[in-house]
C-alpha cells in the first residue's frame, strides 16, 4: 500500500495535469514522471497514469463542448481512427518489457516537445497555400490522427501535443476549436486505452482512487480557462519543463 505523502503526490499532481492536457497538452509530463519518482515501474506508471487521467479529458471535453458543437461531422470521422490507434498503441506498451521502455521514454518526450515547439513555423509554411484543404478530415488527417493515436496509446506523455500540431496543419480553424477537438480525441484514446489497460494486471489502483477525480477537478478547471490563456506562454512553460524532464532521465 502507497504511503500517504506518496498518494498525496500523486494526487496534486494529477490535478495539474489535467488541468495542462485541457489547455494545451503535455500533463502526463507531469504525473508520469511523479509516479517513477515514487518508485512504480515504468510500465506501471504509464499503465496507471494513462488511467487516472482519463476523467482529466473528460472534464476538459465537457467543459469546451461549445466550441465542439458545430465540429460533430468532423468528430465523426476522426474518432474512429483514434480509437482503433490508442488500442493498437496500448497493446503495444503491453508487449514491452520495463526496461526498454523506460530508455524509449526521454526520447518520446523530446520528440513531442520539439513537435511543441516548431509548431507555428511548420504550420505557417504549409498553409501558405491552404487551397489544398477541402474537407473537415481528409485522408492525411484520419492517418496523422491515427498515427498520435497509437503514440498516446503506448505512452500519452505529449499526446495532446502531437494532436494539436497535427489538427493545426490541416485545419484551417481557431485554436480555441483545435483545442477543444483535441481533449475530445485525447479523450477517446485514453478511454480505449484505459479499457485494455484494466484487464493487464498492471494498474495500481490506490493511485488511480486518488488521481482520477483529482484529473477530474482539474481536467474542468483547464478547459474552462483555455480561451483565456496565451497559448505561446503554455506551449513554452510545457516544452521546458518536457526537456528537463527528459534530460533528468537520460542522466539517472
Amino acid at each position: 500500500m502507497p504511503s500517504t505523502l506518496h498518494l498525496v503526490a500523486a494526487g496534486a499532481a494529477a490535478f495539474v495535469a489535467g488541468g495542462i492536457n485541457s489547455v494545451a497538452g503535455g500533463g502526463t509530463l507531469v504525473s508520469f514522471p511523479v509516479l517513477i519518482g515514487i518508485g512504480v515501474p515504468s510500465v506501471h506508471a504509464n499503465v496507471t497514469n494513462t488511467v487516472a487521467l482519463c476523467p482529466g479529458y473528460f472534464g476538459g471535453a465537457y467543459a469546451q463542448r461549445s466550441a465542439l458543437a458545430d465540429q460533430r461531422r468532423r468528430a465523426r470521422r476522426l474518432l474512429p481512427a483514434a480509437g482503433v490507434g490508442g488500442l493498437l498503441g496500448s497493446v503495444l506498451l503491453v508487449l514491452t518489457s520495463d526496461s526498454v521502455f523506460r530508455n524509449l521514454v526521454p526520447v518520446l518526450i523530446l520528440t513531442a516537445c520539439a513537435l511543441l515547439g516548431f509548431q507555428d513555423a511548420i504550420k505557417r509554411r504549409v498553409f501558405a497555400d491552404r487551397t489544398h484543404v477541402h474537407s473537415d478530415a481528409p485522408p492525411v488527417l484520419m492517418f496523422g490522427v491515427f498515427a498520435s493515436a497509437v503514440y498516446g496509446g503506448y505512452f500519452g506523455a505529449g499526446l495532446g501535443i502531437m494532436l494539436l500540431a497535427v489538427l493545426g496543419l490541416l485545419l484551417d480553424e481557431q485554436l480555441s476549436k483545435l483545442n477543444a477537438l483535441k481533449t475530445l480525441l485525447s479523450f477517446t484514446i485514453n478511454i480505449v486505452a484505459a479499457a485494455f489497460f484494466v484487464f493487464s494486471g498492471k494498474v495500481e489502483w490506490a493511485f488511480v482512487a486518488v488521481m482520477a477525480p483529482a484529473s477530474l477537478v482539474g481536467g474542468h478547471l483547464g478547459g474552462t480557462l483555455a480561451g483565456r490563456l496565451d497559448a505561446k506562454v503554455l506551449r513554452g512553460v510545457v516544452i521546458t519543463f518536457g526537456v528537463a524532464v527528459a534530460l533528468k532521465m537520460l542522466l539517472t
